[in-house]
C-alpha cells in the first residue's frame, strides 16, 4: 500500500478506480482474512501497553465504526508498527524493491538471511520521534515530531538503502504510517464527504490525545503475512525513543 500525505480520500472512491482493488486475493481475501505474503522490513513497533497503543485500539473501533467501517479489514493490535524500511515482499520481486546481487527469484527465507547478515553491525544515524500527521481510512499517517526528527527518520531510509541494495522508485516521497486496516471495497462515492469531515475530526482529536507516538526501536523483522512482524534484530543507532525511555524509567 502506498500512501501519500497530505491523503486525498478520492483516490480510494469507487469512481477513481474502475478495477477491482488489487491487494484482495492477493493480501487479504474478502471475508478480511490475511493470506500469505512474506518478506522483510525494518520497522518500529507501537510500544506494547503505551497510551499510544490503547488510543489506537480506539481508533481502530472508532474507524470501524463509520458507514463503510465493515469493508476493511483490521490489523491485530500486536501488528502495529510505523516501517522505516520496506525491505522485500515475494509480491514485488523487481528492480529497485530487491537486492541488486540477489536473483529475483530466490526464497524469502534465503533473501532475509542474507539481509541479517548485512545488518550485523549497522549503526542508524540517531533517535528520532515522531507524531501524527493525520487520521486516513487505513490508519495514520506520520512525520516528525519537530523538524530534525523528520530528516533523522529520512537519514535511517537512506542508510538502509545500503545493507538491503535497493532503492525504490517512490522512496523519497514515501509517507510514514501505521496501518490499521486494509480496504477490499472501493469507497463509493456519496461517502466522501462524510468520511473527510469524520477523518478531520479525528485527527484533531488523536493528535491532541498523542503528542508523540510511542514506539520502539527499529528492528529487522520478517512477515508471512501483514498481521504479525516478528523481530529478527533490533538495529543500533538510535536506542529507545526518548519518550519511551522515560516511560520505562517511571515504570521501573
Amino acid at each position: 500500500m502506498a500512501l501519500t500525505y497530505p491523503f486525498q480520500i478520492e483516490t480510494i472512491t469507487a469512481s477513481a478506480n474502475p478495477q477491482p482493488n488489487r491487494f484482495v486475493g492477493v493480501r487479504l481475501d474478502r471475508d478480511r482474512v490475511f493470506l500469505p505474503e512474506a518478506g522483510n522490513t525494518v520497522v518500529r513497533h507501537v510500544v506494547p501497553g503505551s497510551e499510544t497503543e490503547a488510543a489506537l485500539v480506539e481508533l481502530r473501533k472508532r474507524l470501524r465504526d463509520l458507514p463503510w467501517g465493515h469493508r476493511f479489514a483490521f490489523t491485530d493490535v500486536d501488528s502495529l508498527h510505523m516501517t522505516v524500511f520496506n525491505g522485500v515482499i515475494e509480491t514485488c520481486r523487481e528492480p529497485g524493491y530487491w537486492p541488486q546481487s540477489l536473483a529475483l527469484d530466490l526464497p524469502i527465507d534465503t533473501v532475509t538471511d542474507y539481509l541479517a547478515a548485512r545488518l550485523d553491525g549497522f549503526s542508524g544515524p540517531g533517535p528520532f520521534d515522531m507524531r501524527i500527521a493525520e487520521v486516513t481510512p487505513y490508519g495514520l499517517t506520520l512525520t516528525g515530531a519537530t523538524e530534525a526528527d523528520e530528516k533523522t527518520a529520512r537519514a535511517w531510509r537512506d542508510a538502509l538503502t545500503g545493507p538491503f541494495t535497493c532503492r525504490a522508485p517512490e522512496h523519497d516521497a514515501y509517507a510514514f504510517h501505521v496501518t490499521l486496516a486494509y480496504l477490499i471495497d472501493w469507497l463509493p462515492d456519496d461517502m466522501v464527504d462524510g468520511y473527510r469531515r469524520a477523518l478531520a475530526d479525528l485527527t484533531e482529536e488523536f493528535r491532541e490525545h498523542v503528542p508523540v507516538v510511542e514506539l520502539g526501536p527499529p528492528a529487522f523483522c520478517t512477515f508471512a503475512d501483514m498481521n504479525g512482524f516478528p523481530p529478527v534484530m533490533t538495529l543500533p543507532g538510535t536506542g529507545l525513543a526518548p519518550v519511551y525511555e522515560a516511560r520505562r524509567e517511571a515504570v521501573a
